[in-house]
């Protein structure tokens, strides 16, 4: 460390090459942090977890018993003067027996941007509640019809209150938590949307993933998505190749040919739905599977995807 502080002093090491060393050092040195203990509240798995970004303090959870809790990461709430271990116990937990609470799997869990005193959630009960941390109610509700599997709330966003919900739906919708109503409706996607996250870079671009396999960028003040990303035109001869299989002719079979598949192409790609009349733009796809997930960088220019095969 010491020695690439020197180098770095004496000009024999460029500033970005020592940025990218220490990043490199701190990610190899990471591990479990063995004097902190966060003891769980709920009886079940853990589905969602998100720290808030006013403080960075508050831990909150949801899991597949329908319940949602709160942690202090920072005030232990007990100390293990054997092990030299701070315990930190839900601050506290949310569950069915609270009036509108959940009964089916909590799916995802947020805070309110530049707020702790409200945080939503959503379960496979097909509701999106909002919460008041002080009184632990829930304040106001919206019927989605159709199980939740992912919301999300801009963190630029000066000029609405809105919630983006993917769903059991085609269909993403966006709650304004302002009127309690629910004020955009964005069709375009043909299977179920697993994720969707805002836009980093501007309070109005939202991204969605489902489970056709499809990344779109909407601009909600606009109809329609203006941009679908294409994994055929991307990473040429990186990705593995996808093999066509002819078809039978006169009771023989002809050779397998190597081919990628292009947007146009007949053939069902894997994780999608039948569908028919599909235009090449919109039968394009960033992953052979669902995309289960999307992440924005902090500067809105990069984005990272996972897809399920």
């Amino acid at each position: 460390m010491w020695q690439m502080v020197g180098r770095r002093e004496t000009g024999r090491l460029p500033p970005h090459k020592f940025r990218a060393l220490l990043q490199k050092t701190r990610l190899y040195s990471i591990e479990l942090a063995g004097h902190k203990e966060i003891a769980s509240a709920h009886k079940s798995g853990v589905n969602s977890l998100q720290i808030d970004a006013t403080e960075a303090r508050y831990l909150l959870s949801g899991a597949a018993d329908g319940s949602v809790a709160v942690y202090d990461i920072e005030q232990a709430t007990a100390y293990d003067h054997s092990t030299r271990t701070s315990k930190h116990e839900a601050l506290f937990m949310v569950d069915k027996r609270v009036l509108n609470g959940h009964l089916y799997s909590v799916s995802c869990v947020h805070w309110y941007p530049i707020d702790t005193g409200i945080f939503v959630t959503g379960s496979f009960d097909n509701f999106v509640n909002v919460w008041d941390t002080n009184t632990t109610q829930v304040e106001l509700q919206f019927n989605m019809s159709k199980k939740v599997y992912s919301l999300s709330m801009s963190t630029l966003a000066t000029t609405h209150m809105l919630i983006a919900t993917g769903t059991d739906d085609t269909r993403i919708r966006l709650c304004d938590i302002a009127s309690g109503a629910f004020t955009h409706t964005l069709s375009g996607h043909r299977d179920s949307v697993w994720v969707v996250q805002w836009s980093t870079r501007s309070e109005w671009v939202l991204v969605s993933g489902g489970c056709d396999g499809a990344i779109r960028f909407w601009d909600i003040r606009r109809a329609g998505c203006y941009q679908i990303l294409d994994q055929q035109c991307s990473q040429i001869g990186r990705r593995p190749p996808v093999l066509k299989k002819s078809s039978r002719t006169h009771g023989r079979e002809d050779n397998l040919c190597t081919k990628y598949l292009n947007a146009s192409s007949p053939i069902r790609q894997r994780g999608q739905k039948r569908s028919f009349g599909i235009s090449a733009v919109d039968s394009r796809t960033a992953h052979y599977g669902s995309v289960a997930g999307l992440q924005m960088t902090a500067d809105g220019l990069h984005m990272i995807s996972a897809g399920l095969y």
